[in-house]
């Protein structure tokens, strides 16, 4: 017989969300997982009947029930745009993950994940080692691999990049200089994705910011705290404000939207911490997408190829952050690009951190529309501005063998700069 859940449990603390629900269904036809497989438990508001049930003690955390349905949310927020409620399921759904660790541990895979973003030397280690695999072109061959066997592999075959040319911007000063901005290098970012982060920092100087370093920075937590490891998430939040403090930097800027969601919302996860509160909100209001700070200052425009473009909007970057245009200011920038509408682009790709590895054949379910979207686009390219859409859209494509490449938007835009210098 299930009991009531303690006022002490961060489900407890957060249940005021839960009465904002009207169960109106507008949240139905934005959620992923429901579109997929059409159940009630799967969608947003039956997630939310289900933490109410459990709240009241009608249930328990670990009844297969709920294990279910929380563990196939993706986490995309895409519920919290079509809510007119303005319900923070985000915030419930973590809540309510960290509240079931008491009775339900992480899985052993997420578990091992997670404990290895954490530690910065393991870390280091894990990725050069996929590196490895990926310049000796197992990772394109072991893609071939069928169902969940081939889709690491294929994830790690669509981080390869064609050498990109530097180029050394002057650097940014007197009344050329917009601000001072440190980077978030990010985990896959800095391990798999270098040359982005690189053209991050050349077109950010383009553009009139002068870069500071934060070199004591860590994982941003968003991987622990989607999982229900807060503890973890918390402590890395605190790493992560003091190095960037350290830099001087007037702002932050992130390429990778789950990461900048994350550490837009320091400021909740450290709300209860008298000794880090202050401090993570003043954080959290110097975050900026890398999309934002470029629309700001324009961007300056470049001299892009010729091509097909279309663009994927990262879920934690246009239903988390609310960023909706500056990514398309940054694409009008690029030369030469057509622009064509992707339809569903406000749709979950089916990355959601580790989900496509946990949750591997919902995850191709509800990838499969994005890649037929993007096929009928005839576009020559992808765009999408965070890893793990990168690898998971891109993943697909080299899967379906198909000759369009996913990039991030910063990749052509860098590259038309580079024709000027």
């Amino acid at each position: 017989m299930a009991e009531p859940l303690g006022a002490h449990t961060p489900l407890a603390r957060a249940a005021a969300g839960l009465d904002s629900c009207v169960h109106c269904g507008f949240c139905l036809p934005a959620c992923p997982t429901y579109l997929a497989v059409a159940d009630e438990n799967a969608s947003p508001r039956g997630r939310l009947v289900l933490m109410r049930a459990a709240l009241d003690g009608e249930v328990r955390l670990d009844d297969p029930d709920i294990t279910a349905a929380l563990d196939t949310c993706l986490g995309c927020r895409a519920c919290e745009t079509a809510c007119p409620s303005g319900v923070p399921y985000g915030q419930l759904l973590e809540a309510t993950r960290e509240t079931q660790r008491a009775v339900r541990p992480i899985p052993r895979v997420g578990r091992l994940v997670l404990a290895t973003f954490a530690r910065p030397s393991l870390l280091r280690v894990v990725l050069a080692a996929a590196r490895l695999v990926r310049v000796t072109g197992v990772a394109r061959v072991l893609a071939r691999l069928p169902g969940a066997l081939g889709t690491p592999f294929a994830l790690l075959a669509s981080t390869v990049r064609e050498r990109a040319r530097p180029y050394r911007p002057a650097v940014p000063a007197g009344e050329d200089r917009r601000a001072t901005v440190a980077c978030l290098t990010g985990c896959v970012m800095e391990g798999l994705f270098t040359p982005v982060n690189r053209a991050t920092e050349r077109v950010l100087m383009v553009n009139g910011y002068a870069l500071r370093r934060a070199p004591a920075q860590q994982c941003c937590g968003a991987l622990h705290i989607h999982a229900g490891d807060a503890d973890t998430a918390r402590r890395l939040a605190r790493t992560n404000i003091a190095a960037f403090e350290a830099s001087g930097a007037e702002l932050i800027a992130v390429n990778s939207a789950g990461c900048g969601a994350m550490l837009k919302e320091y400021g909740h996860v450290l709300h209860d911490d008298p000794a880090w509160a202050d401090r993570a909100a003043a954080f959290a209001g110097r975050v900026r997408d890398v999309s934002e700070l470029l629309a700001a200052a324009g961007p300056r425009p470049s001299r892009g190829e010729t091509r097909r473009v279309t663009y994927d909007a990262p879920c934690h970057l246009q239903h988390a952050q609310r960023v909706v245009t500056p990514p398309l200011a940054v694409l009008g920038a690029i030369g030469g690009a057509a622009l064509v509408p992707l339809a569903g682009s406000d749709q979950c790709c089916g990355s959601a951190g580790i989900y496509n590895l946990l949750e591997p054949e919902t995850a191709d379910a509800v990838l499969a529309p994005k890649l037929d979207a993007i096929a009928a686009t005839g576009a020559e390219v992808v765009v999408t501005g965070n890893p793990g859409c990168l690898m998971q859209i891109g993943g697909g494509l080299v899967r379906a063998g198909a000759t369009t490449v996913a990039r991030h938007p910063i990749e052509l835009l860098d590259a038309g700069y580079a024709r000027e210098y």
